[in-house]
This record gives C-alpha cells, structure tokens and sequence, in this order.
C-alpha cells in the first residue's frame, strides 16, 4: 500500500504573496490553485520552491465530483498534467457541485462560480462514490476530497457530513482532506457539532488539514479567506489533533492578503496549537506531536483499513431544517453499497434525481426562479446574493480593465447585468458577455469610453487578436463577410 509521508506546516501559494511565501521560515509545502497553473509556464516563485525541496500540492476548484454529471474527461486531463508537471504526491478537489442543467435535465447549462453543497443522501452518495472512482482512475497520483461550507441544508438529507464522509472513505478509499474552518461554518450556519463531525470521521484517512479565517454578519458565518483565523477555528484544530496529528496542516489566505508578519504569526498559531494537541494526547495514551500519522490509503485502494463505524444516524438530524418534502433525493432501502464499482452505466437512476434536484436549486440561485420547496428561502437569497457579489469580484480580477473603465458604476451595472442572465461558461467567458450586454444597451454612455469598451471586447472576443493595421482590419472583415455568404 502507497503512504503518503508527512507534509508539515504550509500556506496556500497565491500570486500575491509569492514573494513572501518563499522568504517564510519554517514553510515545508505550499498548495496551488490546479486552474490557475499553466504546464509548461510554471511561474518562477513556484519553480524556486520546487527546487528547493519544497512540495507543491495541485488543489482544483471546477471538477465538481458531487455533481450529477460523471466528472469532465478533459478537466480531469488538466488535474493530471498538473500533477505530473510538480511531482505532487497528491491532488486535491472538493465534495461539492459547481454547475448543473445540460442532457441530464434537458435544460440549459448553469455554472456556479462557486462550490456548493452535495444533499446527504443515498443517491448523492452513489453518485459521488461512482465519480470519485472516475477521477482515481484517471489521475496518477492519490486523491483527497475537502469538505465544504455551506450556507444552505437540503431538505429531507438521511446523513450527517461524518457519517457521509466516512461512507465516501469506505466505499472509494479516497483520502480526506479535511478544512476545520468549514466544520465552524457548518457550526454557525447549520447548528452542526464540530466535535460530533469528528467524533464519526475517519481520522486514518485524513491526508491534511485547512485552515482559514471569515466573518459573521447577521447570524450568517461567510468562509472568506481573507480575514484572520478565529479562535474557534484553531479550537477545532487542537480537538482533531488531539485525535490524530494529521500529515499536513496548510493555512489559506485568498484576499485582503495582510503583511508577511501577520501571516507568519498565524502559522505560528497553528503550530502551537497542533504542539499543545500533541502533547496533550500523548496525556491521553494517543500519539504524540513527534509520532507518524496512520497511514492513509492509496487511490488504488477499495477501502480504508481500519475504519471504525460511525454511530448510526439519528431519526431526526439536527442540522437539518426536518425532513422536508420528498425532492426525489431520498434513495430506496437498503442500497447496494457497491453500486458505484459496478460495471455498466452506474446509478443512472440516481443521476436524474440528483441532476433535477441540483438544476432547480442553482437556477433559483443565479437565474431567479422560484426557490425550490423545503429550503430556507432567507438563506437561499443569501446564497445568491453572495454568488453574485463573488461573480463581480473574480470578474473585476480576470478581466481587470472593465472596472477600470466604468470606475464607479462597474458594481452596480454587474450586478445588474447577473441579476438576469447566469453563468454559463466560465469567469472570462462572463466578462465577455458583460461587456457586449452594456455596448448592446449603448452603455456606457460617454462615447470615448464606449469606445474603448467596444475595442476591448473586440480584442479579446475574436479566434486571433485585432492587427493594430487598418488594413489588416479590413481585410480579415471582408474576408469573413465573404465566408458567411
């Protein structure tokens, strides 16, 4: 069986803090946004950590393993390059779905922008397992699969998230990747446990952990990333260290990225607090801050070793706003637990439930439509708001010369702009179409501006960049006028 060795204390690399992550004493691995990564032009930050022996782990965003579609063959191309290209021992994704519609709903696709929650059910179980199976064996190297926040409870889940992750780990022998910052938001959010989500997590199969910080307004914990870890954050830390000293421990900053010092003094606060932990379960009898972790199971395992049953769930899930209406999520009795290993087209049945139950979540959440029975209507406007506001803001970064050129108005007239039309095709895909919807509308309206408007999205929106020629110009129009009779 492949181990994973220890990976130490790291932080997530980010352009932003490049320079800074390679002067910090003590960063024995960083992780890297997959999408963000191209092979062949890794940028020279990275190329010097790894030269200097230090790991770099490919975390991706956009697969979307707890979707309803089978995981995208060429997304999952993308992941292995990667992790080819940094000689990663691992890659990592997310328990999440990021888009739905499409053949499986006959309805047009939906893009997210953003890791929402998989419903804890039977059928999202089955599915998830058969998918994550997908990518295992398409990628060269272990996965892990980190837990989410989630602003929103499906109605009517049969699961807590402890009792659904361990049920993933034994039926797929995925790692674990687990974010403790998520379980507080999970805390605040949906009034789960922390100490019980670890109490049924299989703790063997953690590959390692994230740290983060956020803010609460209004009742409502938002996982940000661009704010100091809390206290209550480190304190579900030390609990799970003090279950297993876990291989890794990396601290995210995503935004509003601070002076290196402040950064340097919350890493430092992660490793006192995993000492502490450490410590006190040697107290215990358990392992001690210098001890190997147990071993984790390798991608091409079917099952982790080892693992001990969670307790059985509770008629009635405190996390969850009750049963709720019946969406179709709900699975028949007794499922066969090797459903997702078995040959053929896999849960296909589970598929359409899931595909149907997602589509009309995400729609009311980008596209306006009725909010679907049983779900919290407060906090699904909250969802929605807050994906809107992150659609502006990754599209004020991919594209950064649209707020320079509306200024002041650029929020506003987004948020207008994604008020009505969904995303469909990826963060710079919208920053095109946000710019031919306000030319379409004759925005904006000083000419010189919507000049200038118009000739960036003429560059950028065209199969070959505009000759700064006249005639060049001239000639490719002609030449197209010409094609398209």
């Amino acid at each position: 069986m492949t181990q994973l060795g220890r990976l130490g204390t790291g932080i997530g690399w980010r352009p932003e803090i490049a320079e800074a992550v390679e002067h910090m004493p003590g960063i024995d691995w960083v992780e890297a946004v997959s999408e963000n990564l191209c092979p062949g032009h890794l940028p020279e930050s990275l190329r010097r950590l790894r030269e200097r022996g230090v790991t770099v782990v490919p975390h991706g965003v956009s697969l979307g393993l707890g979707g309803a579609d089978r995981p995208d063959e060429s997304r999952l191309a993308a992941l292995a390059e990667r992790a080819a290209m940094l000689g990663a021992p691992l890659v990592t994704e997310h328990i999440a779905f990021v888009r739905a519609g499409g053949a499986l709903t006959a309805s047009p696709s939906l893009e997210a922008g953003h890791l929402l929650p998989v419903p804890r059910t039977r059928d999202a179980l089955d599915v998830l397992c058969e998918n994550v199976r997908i990518a295992q064996a398409a990628l060269p190297v272990p996965l892990a699969v980190e837990n989410i926040a989630a602003l929103l409870c499906w109605p009517g889940e049969e699961m807590t998230e402890g009792q659904f992750l361990y049920d993933l780990a034994d039926r797929t022998g995925v790692r674990l990747l687990i974010d403790v910052a998520n379980l507080h938001t999970n805390h605040v959010n949906r009034g789960e446990d922390p100490a019980k989500a670890l109490d049924e997590l299989p703790v063997e199969a953690i590959a390692y952990v994230h740290v983060a910080g956020g803010f609460e307004r209004d009742g409502v914990w938002h996982d940000s990333h661009a704010h100091p870890v809390p206290r209550p954050v480190l304190d579900i830390l030390a609990d799970l260290a003090s279950r297993v000293i876990p291989p890794g421990v990396l601290l995210e900053r995503d935004e509003n990225f601070p002076e290196p010092a402040e950064l340097e003094r919350e890493l430092a606060a992660i490793r006192g607090t995993l000492e502490e932990a450490g410590a006190t379960a040697g107290v215990r009898g358990g392992g001690t801050a210098g001890s190997e972790p147990s071993p984790v199971p390798a991608a091409s395992d079917t099952t982790v070793p080892a693992l001990t049953p969670p307790p059985a769930a509770a008629p009635g899930l405190a996390s969850t706003p009750g049963p709720g209406p019946d969406l179709g999520l709900a699975s028949t009795p007794d499922p066969d637990p090797d459903l997702a290993s078995a040959p053929g087209p896999g849960p296909a049945p589970a598929r359409q439930r899931l595909a149907l139950a997602q589509a009309a979540l995400l729609s009311a959440l980008v596209a306006g439509t009725p909010v679907p029975e049983g779900f919290d209507r407060v906090r699904t406007g909250v969802q929605a708001r807050a994906l809107a506001a992150k659609r502006a803001d990754v599209v004020a970064k991919v594209a950064a010369e649209l707020p320079e050129l509306l200024g002041d108005g650029y929020r506003a007239a987004f948020l207008g702009y994604a008020q009505g039309r969904p995303m469909t095709g990826g963060y710079r895909r919208d920053a095109l179409d946000f710019a031919e919807h306000l030319l379409l509308a004759g925005h904006p309206r000083d000419a010189r501006t919507r000049q200038r408007l118009r000739d960036w999205w003429l560059e950028r929106s065209g199969p070959a960049p505009r000759s700064q020629r006249p005639t060049a110009r001239l000639a490719r129009a002609t030449r197209r006028v010409l094609l398209g009779h």
